[in-house]
């Protein structure tokens, strides 16, 4: 982990492969863009470029790191709602820890060396705009498709499909 918090100051050879991407939902219409390489590295980071960009409707982040795991993060007046695919990543890459000390999750690191990966987080954030509590779950269940796998499939789910795909064409992956 320290590799990484090092290269949080300057992004390096160490930046987690992955992508970021911001959704949003105006008008009935979707929108993908893609997020600043920073927020694989910093949660704080993805929580400011999500804030910056003031829609009226609803605004999220996607960020795959590695394609290990993800993370859902929702800025939303009363605090940011999270959602992390897989806990046991915090051992590994910060972002996965800040976002476990955000939720303020008590597990402690030798329960999570010990076990199998699990989420940890708000599994209803996205289900006021079409991703079921239950949906998200099953999803997640899938332990057998990478993180981007599963971003595709919450994306299917929810209708932005095609936007997502676009987004993550331009960045070449």
């Amino acid at each position: 982990m320290g590799a990484q918090r090092a290269s949080a100051q300057g992004l390096s050879a160490d930046t987690p492969d992955g992508f970021g991407v911001a959704v949003v939902r105006e008008e009935g219409q979707w929108r993908c863009a893609p997020m600043a390489r920073k927020s694989l590295l910093s949660l704080a980071a993805a929580e400011t470029e999500l804030r910056e960009l003031r829609s009226s409707g609803a605004v999220f982040g996607l960020l795959d790191v590695d394609d290990e795991f993800f993370v859902i993060v929702r800025p939303a007046p009363s605090g940011t709602r999270l959602l992390l695919s897989d806990a046991t990543a915090a051992l590994d890459y910060d972002i996965a820890a800040e976002v476990l000390d955000k939720l303020d999750a008590d597990i402690d690191p030798e329960d999570l060396e010990d076990s199998d990966p699990f989420e940890e987080g708000d599994l209803g954030l996205l289900s006021d705009v079409g991703l079921p509590e239950a949906v998200l779950g099953v999803i997640l269940d899938e332990t057998d498709l990478y993180a981007d796998e599963q971003l595709g499939r919450i994306a299917r789910e929810m209708g932005f499909a095609d936007q997502l795909s676009a987004v993550i064409d331009r960045l070449g992956r």
